[in-house]
């Protein structure tokens, strides 16, 4: 992680329960992120994260990668594919460039999405029942 500039750093963070991990605005790392809980980014992530918990990319945040997770807020810029177990919410300033497979998808007015968007897991019901009725 310290050493020549094109070494990625791999971060595996603990599985301490109640914990947000954060990185703030000032913060910048290029390489990859497991952990089993939430974690918030406010500053720059180029690399894939794999969190087990809850994802939040804050108003300033950035990240360019692969994430995978539980659920997920966005509220910065995501450039990259992004797999959600179960909601993805696209907030106001979310600016979103790559691929989406999500179960459940909330986009607020003014959110700027651009890719592919596979939403698995949901039942839909008829608008009309097609059958004749008797």
């Amino acid at each position: 992680m310290f050493g020549g500039k094109n070494e990625k750093a791999s971060v595996n963070v603990g599985t301490v329960t109640n914990v947000t991990n954060a990185f703030t605005e000032s913060t910048k790392m290029v390489g990859d992120i497991m952990t089993d809980n939430d974690i918030r980014i406010d500053g720059e992530l180029k690399g894939n994260l794999d969190c087990k918990g809850r994802v939040i990319i804050g108003p300033q945040g950035k990240v360019e990668g692969t994430i995978i997770c539980q659920n997920a807020i966005i509220e910065g810029l995501f450039i990259g594919d992004i797999k959600v177990k179960e909601l993805l919410s696209l907030k106001e300033t979310a600016s979103v460039t790559g691929d989406i497979k999500t179960d459940k998808l909330n986009v607020q007015p003014g959110a700027y999405f651009t890719g592919k968007c596979e939403m698995a897991g949901q039942k839909l019901k008829p608008v009309m029942d097609t059958a004749p009725h008797a």
